[in-house]
């Protein structure tokens, strides 16, 4: 039990405070024009925010944060779900450092809430990973209060490991009486072109709008769709339908690697917003 020191600092985002606030402040600006801020007026649950470099998916992650931001909402703990790229570990694990630590400074883990998942609590897949370390910048920049995170990794992307997890996330809130928001870390269509990327990517969005986690695992399956975090996704797919009778999704933003850098075979980007109408 420990700190966890930045792996991807320097990498996916600056490693200089300075620096990583201005590249934060100015993908903000760039975006805030279009940002759908009604939204900020619902009962928010949660999105799927990307996980890349911050000078390629920052664009759309600042959709999600500004909203959270504006919302007002205090959360106790951000649950952040993330895959795992290096195949390290267990199916599913909360991490066990006592804090992470990016150039934006530190944040303690919610350990009374990883502790009452059931589940195992390791530090091998957060070690190298990148895409949960990358929501914390953000968070940090974007909340101006006190909070803690709930790191999960999920190896095991499979709807039944989905599902469990959702539900294990639902009895533990409402048991610890948790503020909670879950982050579904995932980028989209791995390298492909622009147009196949946005053809793939729609068979994974039909059914997330329509909250069907068992048609996302098995169209990716089927079609073999490189959404790498097609796994928290569902997770939150179904928390949102343990919290709410009527959750919506909506997306907030499209983009993908090639707007950046050109190329015939991109990665795809996109932040979607999970949450109820407060009238719900």
């Amino acid at each position: 039990m420990g700190i966890r020191k930045s792996v991807v600092a320097g990498k996916f985002y600056p490693a200089e405070k300075e620096s990583l606030i201005e590249q934060i402040e100015s993908a903000r600006k760039k975006e805030l024009p279009g940002i759908n801020l009604a939204l900020k007026n619902n009962n928010i649950l949660g999105g799927v925010v990307p996980h890349a470099g911050y000078m390629f998916s920052a664009f759309q992650a600042v959709h999600f944060f500004e909203i959270i931001k504006q919302s007002k909402h205090k959360y106790d703990t951000i649950v952040i779900i993330n895959p795992n790229h290096t195949g390290l570990g267990h199916e599913i694990s909360f991490d066990s450092n006592n804090s992470w630590e990016t150039p934006l400074g530190q944040v303690q883990l919610d350990i009374e809430f990883g502790e009452s998942l059931g589940i195992n609590i390791s530090d091998i897949e957060q070690k190298y990973e990148h895409s949960g370390e990358v929501m914390v910048p953000f968070l940090q920049y974007f909340l101006d209060y006190e909070f803690k995170i709930a790191p999960i990794t999920l190896t095991s992307q499979t709807y039944k490991n989905a599902k469990l997890l959702a539900e294990r996330i639902f009895e533990s809130s409402k048991r610890l009486k948790k503020e909670i928001l879950i982050i579904a870390s995932s980028d989209f269509s791995h390298f492909l072109s622009p147009e196949k990327g946005k053809e793939m990517d729609a068979f994974v969005l039909e059914n997330i709008i329509t909250f069907d986690s068992a048609a996302i695992e098995k169209v990716v399956r089927k079609k073999n769709i490189s959404v790498c975090g097609f796994g928290p996704i569902m997770t939150l797919i179904e928390y949102s339908k343990l919290i709410s009778k009527k959750p919506k999704a909506d997306i907030l933003k499209f983009g993908h690697s090639g707007e950046i850098i050109p190329s015939k075979e991109v990665v795809d980007y996109i932040s979607i917003l999970f949450s109820e109408n407060r009238d719900n």
